[in-house]
């Protein structure tokens, strides 16, 4: 229990949520705990919505091993994943990593005015944006705002391309927009899918879609001619690394094309928001899971090398890295790169009188 934050212990998990307390901001000086009680399950179940007015939508990612622009139309996830690597961005906000990032979303609102004005700049230079590489864009909110679907609708009209990560069947809402894009080439799906068991998902994604659901999303979408994969993230040893040839198996069934899969690790806060969840959930395999993550990544829970921190290192590394390169290999997948379409971005999409010229 040394590597876990001292003052966890004291809080029990919420009902319907990943975090079992608020770890405490590293940008804040002062450390108050803020005990809720026995009986929080009230409280908690509300979910506030924090509109925020940002000057710019698209990000410059400089990590080699994802795409180079990204965009998040919210900040924050109710899907609640305890592992999420995410977390710790709304410390940024002056919120917690824990029950904060669940339960206060901050709210891209002018998303779409920021997007059409950053696509018609003409210093702009075309290539695949990944959709939420930091927050699910089909997160529950999504349901009403509709921001991600406009974002999408400016995406088409523009003719640019976009790679959109999901845990949400909402996905198959926009299926229209989704249909058309991909007949200009301008779009890829990757539905993660991080198990089969339903019992884990409740505890370890508390307000995602079944697995089920997800699967069944795949089928949609590569039944509409939609480029569509898989992600089995994170692989969380002695927990479910044991269901990749499975999720792979229901997926390839499915129709999807494309694979791949992250180790999970532990940055920042994420470490006693994880471990507390283990014990709290899991306390005859706490210890063994705790330490085989370590082994993944030398010892440590968190490794933040690019091109190593997804893929970790060491003999346990190695094997399920090769079980799922023979896996990809066996259900055909990967074979084809998708072949982006960047020669019919419209800068000029916004201007009627411009576009005629």
């Amino acid at each position: 229990m040394s590597d876990q934050n001292d003052d966890a212990h004291i809080y029990s998990n919420f009902r319907g949520r990943g975090a079992g307390f608020n770890p405490h901001n590293r940008f804040e000086k002062s450390h108050t705990l803020a005990y809720e009680g026995e009986e929080p399950l009230l409280m908690d179940e509300r979910t506030t919505l924090m509109e925020t007015f940002p000057k710019t939508i698209l990000n410059k990612v400089s990590s080699p091993d994802l795409f180079p622009l990204s965009i998040n139309p919210y900040q924050g996830c109710e899907h609640g994943c305890v592992y999420c690597y995410a977390r710790n961005t709304h410390e940024y906000w002056g919120l917690s990593a824990g029950l904060d990032f669940e339960r206060k979303i901050i709210v891209k609102k002018n998303a779409p005015e920021l997007l059409i004005k950053e696509l018609s700049n003409k210093n702009h230079t075309p290539q695949p944006v990944m959709f939420s590489g930091n927050t699910d864009c089909y997160q529950p909110a999504e349901r009403e705002l509709k921001i991600t679907r406009r974002l999408l609708e400016v995406f088409l009209k523009y003719k640019h391309p976009v790679a959109l990560i999901t845990k949400n069947a909402l996905i198959k809402r926009d299926m229209d927009i989704l249909c058309e894009m991909a007949q200009h080439r301008l779009v890829m799906v990757m539905i993660s899918v991080t198990g089969v068991d339903e019992n884990l998902r409740r505890k370890m994604e508390p307000r995602t879609s079944t697995y089920a659901q997800r699967i069944e999303t795949i089928r949609a979408l590569s039944e509409a001619g939609i480029a569509t994969g898989v992600l089995f993230a994170p692989v969380i040893p002695a927990l479910n690394s044991n269901e990749m040839p499975e999720v792979l198996q229901q997926a390839a069934n499915a129709g999807a094309t494309t694979a791949s899969f992250n180790m999970i690790r532990l940055n920042g806060q994420v470490a006693p928001l994880f471990r507390n969840w283990l014990d709290n959930y899991f306390p005859d395999r706490s210890d063994k899971v705790w330490n085989q993550i370590k082994e993944l990544h030398g010892g440590q829970v968190n490794d933040s090398r690019f091109n190593v921190r997804m893929k970790g290192e060491g003999p346990l590394a190695e094997s399920l890295n090769r079980q799922f390169s023979i896996l990809t290999h066996k259900l055909n997948f990967n074979k084809n790169k998708i072949n982006w379409n960047l020669s019919d971005f419209n800068p000029d999409a916004g201007n009627p009188q411009l576009s005629m010229f």
